[in-house]
């Protein structure tokens, strides 16, 4: 109540700033003082003694509370003590301007009082008192004297205080010296307005009482305002306004001060004056000029000294010391049980440069941290250049986050990642993507985004210029903040602007021990603070003005500070310099952003009393903020975020001259060594430190501008070495502050609304590297994939965070919302034999490969129930803990030898007592539902009520309250396998008892989970029971009885299934609307010939036997089905039997069990082949009852589980045949994935291509085929106890160190891709993906490609020598099926019909090669084969008169071989000889032919044909060398040839030539794992970056020759084994281009191999690579369909090559096997990689120029032989005149040519498409029976022959039309294509 009255006059008087004007006045003014003396009681301090310590903080605190202005008495006794012949005392004056200027520096203006009344004795003696004239000289005087000395730092001037007490004291000499006091007080004012001051203001003192005095003057030519004494009596009737009235008019309207106002008989509650007082401010008729704030209302602290007796002010420190410093222990350690106010924000927090990684990735630039490290500045060497790789790894990040269930996340950016070089200009458009993607996701997952602008980590750019020393870095800050708030400030709502920039200041300039190591506490430490604290309040401003009224976000910063205690209380100087400690701490930078503007009174008084101690090595210099600064900085946060992890015990020093805080600062810290340590030597465990720090800040910093405080960071380390998951001191830590900052709230009323945890990982320390561990999650830096594993204070963390604090809660989740299902009540019909479902196999089994592994792009319905399993065996492990009775599988594990190295699950994941690690990660993948199975034995330890164990039963309520709390379904399963084993002892499964003893567990399970379990299942996999415990014997209970158990055995499951049904139904359905139903399992089987009606009926039996045996009686009629009743009847009597094995049902089971389930649960995994087979009669086995033969799927991935291969494709067609079969229910899959070796623990990109491919066909069956499936689980959760194969395989999303006693559970990269498919509800298109509309440039090429030895022929005809080709493929076994081009496709005898298909394609162009050899028969000029080379003149001259440009390619593969054997293209004298080559046919063909290229493919040249061996010429034996020679030849004869005809040619001819250079795409087999990463860019660096690197940018990349160099040394070479240029060649070949030829086919996906000291090229690529399993495949093995990759590696030649015109000379797919001449998947594959190409066009830029389709014809393919067809065309190499026939995609590419790339279907139908003429398709589906026809010397069916005819005949129509608009066109034209521009 004692502040109110400021706080209330602040918002009324100083609502636009204390300059503002109130009731007409300006600058009011509220006032304080004065100043107390020491050891003089109420006497006003006259600087007869030093000033009283504390006096500058006093001051601030003054300020801090509203005050304006100081009042300050001056002594005149002091001052002048002998009067006017004396000389001022110089000490005096010292002091008061001392005092003076301390008013100022706190931000206090002063009120100088003259003096009071009384004349002192001295003055009183030599001149009487004030009616002598005497002495009002030598008042005169001494006022001409102050105004003179101390009028630079006061305006506002009180001459005389008490004038009513001199007329009052002489009063019998009132009426002649009044009018004479007047008059003085007249002169002074005229005087100091003449000669000293404009502006400043001049007044007289009066109590109200003696206001009629004024009558005898006019104020208004005496004082500028009136200075009043009021005296306020609340038990009274006072009429305050009447009372100012009064004087109001007495002073003729001057302004009124009220100077002193004393109350009188107030009471603490009576302060309806300021009521009064404040409804005066408010009257526009009064001119108040301000009031005294201390008088009225008290609430100056001072208090007592303890030592002296004098008063003395209290600071903050000293008031918030005095509350707590008196606690003793045991009040102080008192927890407190309570919650957190609700709404409280629960956050984690991470830093860039710590955790990000990927240093350079994507532009991002240096930082000081980067150059610290690469310095080797770091323990043991470290960087941060990976560090936990999150700018990789978001998905990871978020997933912990989840599972952690913080509401809040703060990170920082890493300022050089988005500005490299720390301006705007170099802005990174992929490094704000980064931040865009993190901000996304963690919004996506319902966690607010905090970020931290700056943490520390400089672009080193801006250091290199001085970093935060220059005062340049303000402005780039603020741009900085600018940009950020623009981009992300959509979503981001709270911003931190720096982060201890304590630290920065500290440590980075001041000890130079943090980057960038700048040793100076004297000056830059200080500037760099005072850079820091302008940059922030410029990056508020930018907030507060440009983005705060869209936003509505929240600006603040966060500051570190210890808390600090006296190291001996009872000393004051120790108290005083814990005071010191903090402001040279904490308030150096609070202090100006929260109180007034400036440095605390104290840091600078420090900083002057040292500068005055040591004029020559001053220990400091501090930069002084102007007023314009001080008031843009003061106020600038919108919350108070604090950093604080510790505390320190402080005393006294003499710091003597030395620089940094201690030294200037007069203190010294210690430790007190009962403290907790942690990891770190700095931070010790006091945790009610936190507590006190909150109090002081909430007294010191926020009582004017209230804003909250936000914990933005407390934790602490542990050191590398110990166990890292065990965290126990961390959980101690956290546990102790967070309840202290719960007391600050709860106890002391301190505004506290967030606490951050530090950190979320482990990450990069700083100088400490990676041997300090903050991180609730570890982080093992060893493992390329950085792994994230939880440490159990994560699990404590999450468990305060859910209960909001620390008080108990129980949540009641009993009234899980009702929903009514209707159970499945359709009687279908007995399956016949075969099924009716045999409409599956007729319907998909036909598709071809193409159509069955197209993925398909969409999302499940609304409310798909996405989730995880377990089972309690394979999980729970406390085998014999709290009454758990044995289970079967406990027995079987016990027995040696039963499991791979005697595993069991006696602990598995020891779930029963991990319940929260487990329920953290199911939050961590955001699923929908849970299932698990309860632990029969674990409820019922005998398996029969009477033995209920409670403590099992409690263990399941707290699993599924624990799901519920957090939105997870419950999936129970009520049997998994685990039978009591005292139930087994009586029988098991084979006795019919177990109907009712499971139905009494079942019903005990409903009645007591049921309220809040509404899906149930009763068994899991029946036919694994039966089959492999009662058959085979495998598991248990090991019985091996084959022929009849395992039918008893199910038929008492599926008996006692049907009553759990009813018992359900009955008793539970209409109060807890659940669903039951059973899990069976089925492969999905194949038959071997799917056109032979034998096999089929035999995959039907397969189904029944496995799948039916089950669900026929309870989904169709309640009895088996007939195939199998059949089957096993049928063997029964052949074996003599008198009846069947099978039992049969009554018709009174019959009609119980059809219909018990609600839904179909399907647990599924692999496919099977099967075949008819006639089986053995004996033994008597269900096994041969089938009469099947089963065979794996050949061409499907292995799993690490025996016959259990990846076959997606089988599960759409088991959902249809579901559907089919038992009356389209809805469908559960209950059961899904794969397993992997145990040491595939976290990059298990297995598993991920299985869930993307099993989880697309159930897609496909749900979109496509209508199939009701209503969820999908996928197995499992994480590894566990895998039954027979132990711990040798897991399962698990999750990775369990089964080694760990902890068993810590890690996700894998498979449980962030199923969180993907969870979020996304499936596989929506990805943008990539979605095709585009529009056209290419108007001059575009369209072009085909053949190569002269892949068509020509004639090998030896008119004098063609001999190739490297023709040698290799005479070669044995060089070639598949001993093919050769010796005839090929005889293109050199039909150059007719070769121009006739080009003609029909409507190509611009046509890329073909020359035959060397054929032009120079033995490679050299000597001889010229006019023969060979008129070949090329007749078809240059055959395209140009249909006209088609010719484009050229020199060299494509085949060398004479007579170069070949001296040499090659090692020899180097072969560059002069292509040089030779190259100038003969530029000379002969190059005024027809304008485009050239020089050399295809070099990088196959040189590693394929030299590296390799698996082309011509076919070595292999130096991999290490031989590849890099050849290739440097090749690269020095490419550029020789272009300089030849650029010098001799280009001016004559006008032709371009260049170079085709090919490669793959490469992508990381794992995105989220930067070695990956990097392996991807070395493989894309390495193939194209080979040859296009010194092309284009000059010499080989830094990549290769540092990795190749590095490799060479390594293995004791002298040199690189890659050769090096000259300059002089660098020079030569740089440049050496007109267009970018690029040939492209595939992507690839990359992994890092180390292949040790071998030396050859893959060793040095250091990589691996595969194929994603869902592209579709080729004819040939290297190629699969991935058109994203085309348009990534296109954009990467505009990034890394300058955007250079590019002609796509190579594009296309192959086949192989069956002729089809409906190629659909190569159309497909056009379409799709040109449209990527027209997305690089339009969308990117890329300067495409032309598209060149591979191939025109097939042909030969090098070392594959005619196998692999790419053509347009098929030829038939049967018929001796090779005949040529299009396929349907010569058709669609000819539409794409003509349409000039996609025309918008939306515009309507365009006219190029109206080129296809009906009929020329084929169906894509076969016949089982098919009639050949010949056509055109071919065997082909009747479908391929009719296509091959109506395209012929499309292609012929298009062809006439073509010549006919040519005719007037001149022969010879070049194309519109723009040779100038390229």
């Amino acid at each position: 109540m004692k502040y109110l009255l400021v706080v209330s006059l602040c918002v009324v008087c100083l609502h636009d700033g204390c300059g503002s004007e109130v009731n007409g006045v300006e600058g009011f003014m509220l006032l304080a003082g004065p100043l107390q003396n020491l050891n003089r009681e109420n006497k006003v301090f006259d600087c007869s003694q030093p000033i009283p310590p504390g006096t500058g903080q006093y001051f601030e605190y003054l300020r801090s509370r509203g005050v304006t202005h100081f009042k300050v008495q001056l002594s005149w006794h002091q001052l002048r003590p002998a009067g006017l012949h004396s000389r001022p005392k110089q000490t005096v004056v010292t002091c008061y301007r001392t005092l003076l200027t301390q008013l100022l520096d706190a931000g206090l203006q002063s009120l100088v009082i003259l003096h009071g009344s009384t004349v002192p004795e001295d003055l009183q003696s030599q001149f009487g008192g004030w009616e002598s004239q005497e002495l009002q000289k030598m008042f005169m005087l001494y006022a001409e004297y102050v105004f003179g000395e101390f009028g630079d730092l006061a305006h506002s001037w009180l001459i005389l205080s008490h004038v009513e007490d001199i007329f009052h004291h002489g009063q019998p000499h009132a009426a002649s010296y009044q009018q004479n006091i007047f008059q003085l007080n007249q002169n002074i004012y005229q005087l100091y307005h003449q000669r000293f001051a404009d502006k400043g203001q001049v007044s007289l003192g009066l109590r109200t009482s003696d206001i009629n005095l004024l009558s005898q003057i006019q104020p208004s030519i005496m004082m500028d305002f009136l200075s009043v004494h009021l005296a306020y009596n609340c038990s009274s009737t006072f009429n305050l306004a009447k009372e100012l009235r009064s004087v109001q008019m007495a002073s003729q309207n001057v302004p009124i001060l009220v100077y002193k106002m004393t109350p009188l008989d107030c009471t603490d509650s009576q302060f309806h004056m300021l009521g009064h007082f404040l409804q005066v401010l408010n009257n526009d008729d009064m001119k108040i000029k301000g009031c005294d704030v201390m008088d009225m209302l008290g609430i100056m602290d001072m208090e007592d000294s303890p030592t002296s007796g004098a008063p003395l002010f209290r600071n903050s420190y000293q008031r918030v010391w005095d509350k707590f410093g008196v606690q003793v222990q045991s009040v102080r350690d008192t927890f407190l049980n309570e919650s957190f106010p609700s709404n409280f924000q629960w956050a984690t927090s991470s830093e860039s440069f710590k955790v990000e990684g990927g240093w350079a990735e994507d532009r991002k630039g240096e930082t000081i941290w980067d150059r610290f490290g690469h310095e080797n500045k770091v323990i043991n060497n470290q960087t941060a250049d990976e560090a936990c790789d999150s700018y990789h790894k978001v998905d990871y990040d978020v997933y912990l986050l989840r599972g952690l269930q913080v509401n809040t996340y703060q990170f920082s950016i890493s300022w050089a990642r988005i500005f490299p070089s720390g301006y705007q200009r170099s802005k990174s458009e992929r490094g704000v993507l980064y931040y865009d993607k993190l901000i996304n996701a963690l919004m996506e997952s319902g966690i607010q985004p905090v970020v931290t602008l700056y943490h520390w980590d400089l672009p080193q750019e801006l250091q290199n210029h001085g970093g935060w020393t220059n005062a340049s870095i303000i402005e780039a800050f603020k741009d900085y903040a600018d940009f950020c708030y623009s981009r992300f400030g959509d979503r981001v709502k709270i911003w931190n602007t720096f982060s201890s920039p304590w630290v920065v200041s500290h440590a980075g300039y001041g000890t130079g021990e943090h980057p960038p190591e700048v040793k100076d506490y004297v000056v830059a430490s200080y500037q760099v603070t005072h850079n820091i604290i302008k940059s922030h309040a410029e990056a508020w401003h930018v907030y507060n003005d440009k983005y705060r009224s869209s936003q509505g976000g929240k600006v603040g910063i966060a500051l570190n500070s210890d808390w600090a205690e006296p190291i001996d209380p009872s000393r004051p100087e120790d108290v005083s310099s814990v005071h010191r400690y903090l402001q040279f701490m904490l308030g150096w930078f609070a202090h100006p952003i929260f109180v007034n503007g400036d440095y605390p009174a104290v840091l600078k008084s420090q900083i002057e009393r040292k500068s005055d101690k040591c004029p020559h090595s001053k220990p400091a210099i501090l930069p002084v903020f102007t007023p314009k600064e001080r008031l843009r900085i003061n106020g600038t946060a919108d919350f108070f975020g604090l950093n604080h992890y510790t505390s320190r015990l402080v005393n006294n020093s003499d710091g003597g001259c030395a620089p940094g805080p201690q030294g200037v600062g007069d203190f010294q810290a210690h430790i007190d060594p009962s403290w907790s340590s942690t990891g770190s030597g700095w931070i010790y465990s006091a945790p009610w430190g936190l507590r006190r720090l909150l109090k002081y800040i909430s007294i010191e910093y926020l009582n004017i501008k209230k804003v909250p405080i936000y914990i933005t960071g407390n934790g602490m380390p542990t050191k590398h070495g110990l166990d890292p998951l065990d965290d126990t001191s961390r959980t101690e830590y956290m546990r102790l502050y967070i309840n202290e900052a719960l007391k600050a709230i709860v106890m002391d009323g301190v505004d506290v609304q967030r606490f951050t945890v530090q950190s979320l990982m482990d990450g990069f320390e700083g100088k400490q590297g990676y041997s300090e561990r903050f991180g609730l999650h570890h982080v093992n830096f060893e493992d390329a994939n950085r792994p994230r594993t939880p440490k159990q204070s994560v699990y404590f963390y999450s468990h305060v965070i859910k209960q909001n604090g620390f008080a108990s809660r129980k949540d009641d989740y009993s009234k899980v919302p009702l929903v009514r299902y209707n159970p499945l009540m359709k009687v279908l019909p007995p399956s016949e034999v075969p099924s009716k479902s045999k409409v599956v196999w007729e319907k998909l089994s036909h598709q071809s490969r193409f159509q069955r592994k197209l993925y398909h792009h969409g999302t499940f319905p609304e409310h798909f129930s996405w989730g995880v399993s377990s089972s309690a065996y394979q999980i729970e492990g406390a085998w014999n803990v709290d009454g758990k009775g044995l289970s079967v599988w406990d027995v079987f594990t016990h027995k040696p030898g039963s499991i791979p190295g005697n595993a069991s699950g006696d602990v598995a994941c020891d779930s029963y007592h991990r319940l929260e690690e487990d329920i953290y990660i199911l939050r961590g993948l955001h699923v929908k539902s849970y299932r698990f199975s309860l632990s029969w034995s674990r409820i019922f330890p005998s398996g029969q009520r009477n033995s209920l164990n409670q403590k099992g039963v409690d263990f399941y309520n707290r699993l599924i309250d624990g799901l519920l709390a957090n939105n997870i379904t419950p999936m129970v399963t009520l049997y998994y396998w685990d039978l009591p084993q005292e139930l087994q002892n009586i029988g098991g499964w084979e006795s019919s008892d177990m109907i009712d003893i499971f139905n009494d567990f079942c019903d005990f399970c409903f009645s007591t989970f049921g309220d809040r379990v509404k899906f149930w299942m009763t068994f899991n996999q029946p036919h694994t029971i039966a089959w492999s415990g009662y058959g085979l014997g495998q598991i248990p209970p090991n019985v091996k009885k084959p022929g009849v158990v395992p039918y008893t055995v199910a038929h008492n499951i599926i008996r006692a299934h049907a009553k759990t049904y009813h018992t359900y139904n009955e008793k539970y359905r209409n109060s807890q609307g659940g669903r039951v139903s059973i899990a069976l399992n089925a492969d999905w089987v194949e038959p071997k010939n799917v056109n032979v009606p034998r096999e089929v009926v035999a995959a039907d039996r397969a189904m029944q036997f496995q799948l039916g045996w089950f669900a026929h009686p309870i989904f169709k009629n309640g009895d088996y089905p007939d195939a199998m009743k059949w089957q096993v009847g049928n063997k029964s009597e052949l074996q003599g039997l008198s009846k069947s094995r099978l039992p049969v049902f009554t018709e009174e089971e019959k009609k119980y069990i059809r219909g018990t389930a609600d839904m179909f649960c399907l647990n599924h995994y692999t496919t099977k082949i099967v075949s008819h087979k006639t089986a053995r009669l004996t033994p008597q086995s269900y096994e041969y009852d089938r009469d099947l033969a089963e065979e794996e799927e050949g061409d499907s991935p292995v799993t690490a589980i025996s016959n259990q291969k990846a076959v997606a494709w089988g599960l759409r067609r088991l959902l249809n045949w579901l559907k089919q079969e038992y009356g389209d229910p809805d469908i559960y899959i209950t059961e899904n994935g794969v397993a992997t070796e145990s040491k595939t623990s976290w990059d298990d990109s297995a598993r991920v291509f299985y869930f993307k491919t099993y989880i697309n066909e159930a897609l496909k069956a749900s979109d496509l085929d209508g199939v009701k499936v209503k969820g999908y689980i996928a197995t499992s959760l994480m590894d566990s106890f895998e039954w027979l194969n132990g711990f040798k395989v897991g399962f698990g999303l999750h990775h369990v160190d089964f080694q760990n006693p902890n068993r810590p559970r890690t996700p894998k990269y498979s449980a962030h891709y199923y969180y993907q498919v969870i979020k996304n509800n499936g596989f929506p298109t990805p943008e990539d993906e979605k095709p585009i509309y529009g056209h290419f440039g108007q001059d575009f090429i369209w072009s085909t490609a053949t190569a002269s030895y892949q068509i020509e022929g004639g090998w030896r005809a008119d004098g063609k020598g001999l190739s490297i080709w023709d040698k290799f493929a005479h070669t044995p076994l060089r070639v598949f099926n001993d093919d050769n081009g010796d005839i090929a496709c005889d293109s050199y005898n039909k150059i007719d019909e070769d121009v006739s298909m080009l003609r029909q394609l409507k190509v611009t162009h046509y890329r073909f090669s020359i035959s060397w050899s054929r032009v120079l028969p033995d490679g050299t000029t000597k001889h010229i084969n006019e023969a060979g080379l008129n070949y090329y003149i007749r078809l240059v001259d055959a395209l140009l008169e249909e006209n088609i440009q010719p484009h050229i390619t020199l060299y494509h593969w085949d060398l004479p071989q007579a170069l070949q054997d001296v040499g090659g293209w090692e020899n180097e004298t072969i560059i002069f000889k292509f040089k030779d080559y190259a100038d003969l046919i530029f000379g002969r063909l190059g005024h027809k032919v304008k485009f050239w290229i020089t050399i295809n493919e070099p990088y196959n040249i040189a590693n394929v044909g030299h590296g390799y061996g698996a082309a011509a010429p076919g070595i292999s034996f130096r991999p290490g060398t031989l590849p890099y020679i050849v290739g440097h030849n090749l690269i020095k004869a490419h550029a020789e040839a272009w300089h030849l005809y650029n010098d001799k040619f280009r001016s004559k001819q006008g032709g371009i030539i260049s170079i085709t250079i090919n490669s793959d795409w490469s992508e990381p087999r794992n995105p989220y794992k930067q070695e990956d990463i990097e392996a991807a860019r070395r493989v894309v660096q390495f193939y194209i970056g080979w040859f296009a690197h010194p092309i284009f940018n000059g010499d080989y990349s830094d990549m290769m020759k540092t990795i190749i160099r590095e490799r060479s040394l390594a293995a004791g070479l002298p040199k690189s084994r890659l050769p090096e240029f000259t300059s002089e060649e660098i020079k030569r070949i740089k440049g050496t281009y007109d267009y970018f030829g690029f040939n492209h086919y595939t992507t690839v996906l990359a992994f890092p191999v180390d292949y040790g000291n071998l030396q050859h090229y893959d060793a040095d690529r250091g990589a691996g690579t595969i194929a994603d399993r869902t592209w579709l495949d080729s004819g040939s093995s290297w190629l699969k369909i991935s058109p994203f990759g085309f348009r990534r590696i296109l954009n990467f030649i505009k990034e890394e090559y300058g955007n250079p015109p590019i002609i796509i000379t190579e594009n296309g797919i192959s086949e192989r096997g069956p002729v089809d001449l409906n190629d659909i998947h190569r159309s497909y594959y056009y379409e799709k990689y040109i449209n990527q190409a027209l997305k690089a066009y339009l969308l990117d830029g890329v300067d495409i120029r032309g598209y060149t389709a591979w191939s025109l014809m097939d042909n030969l393919e090098w070392a594959t032989g005619f196998s692999e067809r790419f053509g347009l065309f098929y030829v038939n190499h049967s018929d001796p005149k090779l005949p040529r026939v299009a396929k349907t995609s010569a058709v669609y590419y000819s539409t794409i040519i003509t349409c000039n790339g996609f025309p918008d279907p939306a515009s309507g139908p365009h006219a190029c498409l109206n080129q296809e003429v009906e009929g020329t398709s084929a169906s894509s589906t076969s016949i089982p029976f098919v009639t050949t026809v010949n056509f055109l010397g071919m065997a082909l069916s009747t479908s391929d022959a009719e296509t091959g005819l109506h395209t012929m005949f499309a292609l012929l129509i298009a062809a006439v039309v073509v010549i006919c608009s040519s005719v007037c066109c001149f022969k010879a034209k070049i194309t519109k294509f723009d040779i100038v521009n390229l």
